[in-house]
């Protein structure tokens, strides 16, 4: 079976290290300019180097997001970015617009072009076009369901690479086009800065009822106009490989690394399961889909790829089983101490699950040491402070400890 590259998001420097750790095959990440999420992290010039060195060095692989819409004004600033993206070794850029793509074709033409979602390819005379303008893929448009992504492969250049969105939030407009934030607040989406309105609380107001707001939709958690729900196609792994797709990519540049960390490892599991059988991934998308719920997610669907999603709206509140406890900074054996780095309390006695690359092992958590005092503890609860433990079970660095979400005001 055609096993697809799994793509993870990387807002910051802690996001990309989980990712890779947790088998992402490469990575994506924007420059402080030019990439539509203004708000993640994102990665400065040294960084970007830092970055691009790491993933080479695992034999993974580095896309910087250049897919903001420029303005005329800024085309010589988006060449000089994309000149230094090609000379820290990326392994392309996304690019979204026309007139930027070729600006870098023109000006940095060694820089390997991928299109962006933004571009909302649905069809392929659009790819052939692309094609012939020499980007390498296109990041279709989530709208686009399965039948018709099988139906393009087999009309596009076979050198021609095809993305598409597995996991995360969606955008209630058409593949991101959206001027509902430029309009409410000055902050466009398509320059990066979306304030997300679509999630906002709304209520309806007759005129000639001035201060009688009418609920929309209402449920438990509230009322949701525009929201689209997220999306999660691991039920349809099997489906997008036999299509022919050659990535697979989790949405969340503004997500945690213990979101990055879950997703791409249930997805890399999933991956290396059907790369066995399609009978061994059945067996266990069941845990695996349980696994999707341990980070913050919204009620998730299909999306568009088998048919229109079955509710104009939702995206009911957050919700998560597990939360982020410990990061692991040395390897152990079993038995054995290892330094972690402190993201939430817990307390001796505790049930904690310690995630791997290779899946989720429980125990019973021990006291541990404190090196900066030399105390040995029950708890703590200062967040960033190294600890020192011994789990029953072999730790390598990059492995993450949680448990279950707990009310953090009871301490």
């Amino acid at each position: 079976m055609n096993i697809p590259e799994l793509l993870a998001p990387a807002g910051t420097m802690d996001a990309l290290r989980a990712a890779l750790h947790f088998g992402a095959d490469a990575v994506y990440g924007g420059m402080k300019r030019f990439g539509l999420r203004a708000f993640a992290g994102n990665f400065d010039e040294d960084a970007l180097r830092e970055a691009v060195t790491l993933c080479h060095g695992m034999g993974r692989r580095f896309y910087v997001t250049m897919n903001v819409f420029p303005w005329d004004d800024e085309l010589d600033a988006f060449a000089e970015a994309g000149r230094f993206a090609l000379e820290a070794g990326v392994d392309a850029a996304i690019v979204s617009d026309l007139g930027a793509i070729c600006t870098l074709r023109e000006q940095v033409p060694e820089l390997p072009l991928h299109v962006s979602t933004q571009a909302s390819t649905v069809n392929s005379a659009a790819v052939r076009h692309y094609h012939a303008l020499g980007c390498s893929r296109v990041i279709l448009a989530r709208e686009m369901r399965l039948s018709r992504i099988a139906a393009m492969r087999g009309q596009i250049p076979p050198d021609m690479e095809l993305e598409t969105f597995v996991h995360g939030a969606s955008c209630v407009a058409w593949s991101g086009r959206c001027l509902l934030s430029a309009a409410l607040t000055g902050r466009s989406g398509n320059r990066g800065a979306c304030a997300q309105p679509c999630r906002w609380q709304y209520h309806v107001v007759e005129e000639k009822r001035p201060g009688e707001y009418l609920p929309v939709a209402e449920d438990e958690r509230g009322t949701y106009l525009f929201s689209a729900r997220d999306l999660n196609l691991m039920p349809l792994l099997p489906d997008l490989c036999a299509a022919g797709v050659s990535s697979l990519k989790i949405e969340g540049r503004m997500k945690t690394e213990y979101y990055v960390a879950v997703t791409v490892g249930a997805y890399r599991r999933a991956l290396d399961l059907l790369a066995q059988s399609e009978a061994a991934f059945r067996e266990a998308l069941p845990s695996l889909t349980d696994e999707l719920r341990a980070a913050s997610h919204r009620l998730s669907d299909t999306g568009f790829l088998l048919e229109d999603p079955p509710e104009p709206a939702g995206a009911e509140g957050f919700s998560q089983t597990r939360e982020y406890v410990a990061r692991a900074l040395t390897d152990a054996a079993a038995g054995a101490e290892a330094d972690f780095l402190l993201k939430n309390r817990f307390h001796r006695g505790d049930a904690l699950e310690l995630m791997t690359p290779a899946g989720i092992t429980t125990f019973t958590a021990p006291d541990f040491l404190l090196p900066r005092t030399g105390e040995r503890l029950d708890t703590h609860g200062i967040a960033g402070d190294v600890i020192r433990m011994a789990l029953p079970c072999a730790v390598r660095a990059g492995d993450m400890v949680r448990g279950p979400v707990r009310n953090h005001r009871e301490g």
